[in-house]
């Protein structure tokens, strides 16, 4: 059975920082690139940073240089560090697996992430 859980949302004042987790099971880790994705009420999900298999990663404009993504193979657990935070950073963060062919989707439930003072 697939299984991605997601931790460490909250509420966090502007400028502070959290570190979600995402700790898989049920599918080859290694063989999936692994994503964080974000939704804020009245919008569309979107990507915020992406890891692939090899280590290489992508991340959405808005927080280069504030988000950090990082995988554990060994864990096969995928973390986003998350400092500066914005009040527009505001979302329900979901962790995601992809397939390298992209034929195949995981997700997680999702997380809530509140930034406010």
């Amino acid at each position: 059975q697939v299984q991605l859980v997601e931790s460490g949302g909250g509420l966090v004042q502007p400028g502070g920082s959290l570190r979600l987790s995402c700790v898989t099971s049920g599918f080859a880790f290694g063989s999936y690139d692994m994503g964080w994705f974000r939704q804020a009420p009245g919008k569309e999900r979107e990507l915020v940073a992406r890891i692939s298999a090899a280590g290489f990663a992508i991340y959405a404009d808005s927080v280069k240089g504030r988000f950090t993504i990082s995988r554990d193979g060994a864990k096969n657990t995928v973390s986003l560090q998350m400092n500066s935070l914005l009040a527009d950073d505001t979302a329900v963060y979901s962790c995601n697996a992809r397939h390298r062919s992209g034929a195949v989707n995981y997700w997680g439930q999702g997380t809530q992430v509140t930034v406010s003072s």
